[in-house]
């Protein structure tokens, strides 16, 4: 065949094939590029822990609407949410409130929980470097170094406003190290009934098998506002925290100590350029890791009642989103708290359980249940004292403590509520990506 032929048969065959990759969609081989599959949602157990009544353990939302009572905030996305009476323990709604996912930082207030009372505050500690080992890659820090003292008080500032993994890790060793710590959490989480919590690490950072629930970070919060230095150090906006020290002309060190400005994290407490404080807000934890998403469980006092919510991993990337549907959800408790019947409740510690009689045991089983809950619930209002918090509002380099005159709730030793479970309701997703570097708090 003569060479011009070949070259223009060749050249057409040429043509075709591109032709037929261009506008078929085969590639250059003729095999077809398949379409990824898209990545499900993830979604509920069909049944989940009765803990605190049995609408709790039915996925989708749980709220009794009736006449008088506001609707829900629309478009929520969290995957689980919960809403309760800080001082009667009342859950006014909930949404996959017992749903084990994992926690992020919020399970440092079960890490306060255990250790927290341990160490009195003024107590001071010369951290090792072995103290600072076994941290997760890109965990958030406040900045501890080795071979300086701090102070208790300063640790659990570290904690609470920077989500200092560095500070529990030094805690935890003061405590007899990570493991027993962590054992220490996992039996203060069977102490308060907190069934859905699984701990691996005491500082929350992603690993298998950590998991908690919107339900059990409720309760760990509640317990912690027990604790006057709880209250004072997850109120807390913003302090200085001691640094290197001071070197003398000869480059010696003195004996006084630089210091640098720490904020918290907690939005609801602290302001952002998108959301405002929250009025009435005093605390508690916020977290952020790749599994879980972000996770935040916040307190906050209007009109004299006093509210708890947590809200785990919203389903979308909107700056800030787990603040703004904290403080929806906190909007709709304290209008629908004067006339929303509750679906739960929250549980008191199993030290704190009352041990009725076998006959008593039996006249408060079926319908009587829930009287009995309701009342303990409102008998448990005058267990409350005053206590004072103290705030730190300083933004910048300004530092300003304000003293606020706060309650302290008591866990309600109610019996667990019963109800019947509703219909499912939505379920949201989300994932944040967190690669080396990202900040897991």
């Amino acid at each position: 065949m003569p060479a011009k032929t070949t070259t223009a048969l060749r050249y057409r065959a040429l043509t075709v094939t591109v032709t037929a990759a261009v506008l078929g969609g085969a590639s250059l081989t003729g095999t077809a590029a398949a379409a990824p599959k898209p990545t499900p949602t993830p979604q509920p157990p069909a049944r989940m822990s009765t803990i605190g009544g049995d609408r709790l353990g039915a996925p989708g939302t749980q709220v009794n609407a009736a006449p008088g009572v506001p609707a829900l905030p629309a478009k929520l996305t969290s995957r689980s949410w919960i809403v309760a009476d800080a001082e009667t323990g009342a859950v006014l709604a909930a949404h996959n409130a017992h749903w084990k996912l994992p926690p992020a930082s919020t399970l440092k207030m079960l890490f306060a929980d255990t250790v927290l009372p341990k160490f009195p505050k003024n107590q001071v500690y010369k951290v090792k470097l072995s103290d600072l080992s076994g941290m997760g890659e890109g965990s958030s820090l406040v900045g501890i170094k080795e071979n300086l003292p701090y102070s208790v008080r300063d640790l659990w500032l570290g904690v609470f406003l920077r989500s200092g993994n560095d500070a529990v890790h030094v805690l935890s060793a003061m405590n007899g190290g990570v493991p027993a710590t962590v054992s220490g959490m996992n039996a203060e989480a069977h102490e308060l009934q907190a069934d859905d919590t699984h701990v691996v690490t005491p500082d929350g950072y992603d690993e298998p098998g950590q998991d908690s629930s919107a339900y059990d970070l409720t309760l760990f919060a509640r317990q912690g506002l027990q604790n006057a230095d709880f209250r004072a150090y997850c109120s807390t906006v913003s302090a200085q925290f001691p640094g290197d020290f001071k070197k003398d002309k000869k480059g010696k060190p003195t004996k006084a100590r630089e210091s640098f400005a720490i904020s918290n994290t907690n939005r609801l407490l602290s302001g952002d350029y998108d959301i405002d404080r929250y009025p009435g807000i005093a605390g508690v934890k916020n977290g952020d890791t790749t599994n879980a998403g972000a996770t935040f469980t916040g307190v906050a006092e209007r009109g004299g009642r006093k509210l708890l919510v947590t809200v785990m991993n919203p389903s979308h990337d909107k700056h800030n989103l787990v603040y703004s549907e904290a403080a929806s959800l906190l909007d709709w408790g304290f209008r629908a708290a004067p006339t929303v019947q509750p679906v739960g409740t929250l549980v008191p510690p199993l030290s704190k359980v009352p041990h009725p009689s076998p006959s008593a045991t039996v006249q408060a089983a079926g319908p009587a249940r829930h009287a009995a809950a309701a009342a303990a619930g409102s008998s448990s209002r005058g267990m409350w004292t005053a206590a004072g918090i103290a705030a730190g509002t300083a933004l910048l380099l300004a530092l300003v403590v304000i003293v606020v005159r706060r309650r302290r709730p008591l866990p309600s030793e109610a019996v667990p509520f019963a109800g019947v479970a509703s219909p499912a309701g939505p379920s949201g997703g989300r994932r944040r990506r967190g690669g080396s570097g990202r900040r897991r708090r």
